[in-house]
């Protein structure tokens, strides 16, 4: 008998009905609650020999690169999806989504280039126990810098807090999380980085920042102006993804 966690990759090819050219080079996870604007977007996108193996995840080419895409919401949401595809061959996990600010040197409308993940979010320690903290693929996120120089886009790079109970935060957590020198919170990152880990793939993070919490700002203050530039970077990060996808697997240049 065999449970998820004895599963290998014919298993899994099994259960989702996948083929090999299902199989995405490129995976991005996009951490969010409200879902289905975002499935719409992603099936036009990757509308060229698509595949819907699971409700929140959509299969398609990007200039002749296999891409996946999968609204997530927590680090559980994002395992599901990170755990079948590190498993069955994906190289590249992206993890797209949002962040809350914890340094006064992050504004609205910057893109954080995510360079590692501290673990407090309840899954990623089940995939590197014993660790505190995992990091993107170094050549990801200088691939990721070099397009935003290039296109004139403002970015960030830095670290994140994972956690699993954001309405748990206080103004003493997030001062405490801002002076461990993290610049965002999130709740997905360090379980995409950690599973990417364990089956030796490559991750990064591109976050959005939605709610300036070392400031006191909530998603309740957040003012329309602030609103147009959050929806203008999504657009931006959209893109990045992108590009990452479409570069050569294991060189990223």
């Amino acid at each position: 008998m065999k449970l998820y966690g004895d599963f290998q990759k014919e298993d899994w090819m099994q259960a989702l009905k996948l083929t090999d050219k299902d199989i995405p080079e490129t995976f991005i996870l996009h951490g969010e609650w409200e879902h289905r604007e975002n499935l719409e977007l992603w099936k036009q996108i990757l509308s060229d020999e698509q595949s819907n193996p699971e409700w929140n995840t959509v299969i398609g080419n990007h200039q002749g690169k296999r891409v996946g895409f999968s609204n997530v919401f927590g680090g559980p949401s994002a395992a599901i999806t990170a755990h079948i595809f590190g498993n069955v061959g994906t190289e590249k996990f992206i993890q797209t989504g949002y962040f809350g600010g914890l340094s006064h040197d992050v504004q609205y409308g910057d893109i954080l280039i995510v360079t590692g993940a501290y673990m407090e979010d309840g899954v990623s320690q089940w995939y590197s126990p014993g660790a505190t903290q995992v990091f993107a693929d170094p050549k990801l996120v200088e691939a990721a810098m070099q397009y935003c120089e290039e296109k004139g886009y403002r970015y960030v790079t830095g670290s994140v807090m994972s956690t699993s109970a954001m309405y748990m935060e206080t103004a003493e957590i997030v001062k405490g999380w801002s002076e461990d020198g993290h610049l965002g919170v999130d709740m997905e990152t360090a379980t995409t980085f950690s599973i990417a880990r364990y089956f030796n793939r490559s991750a990064i993070g591109l976050l959005n920042l939605t709610d300036h919490i070392i400031k006191g700002d909530t998603f309740y203050t957040t003012t329309k102006k602030t609103k147009n530039l959050i929806d203008e970077t999504d657009i931006k990060i959209r893109e990045l993804a992108l590009h990452l996808a479409s570069l050569k697997v294991g060189s990223w240049a």
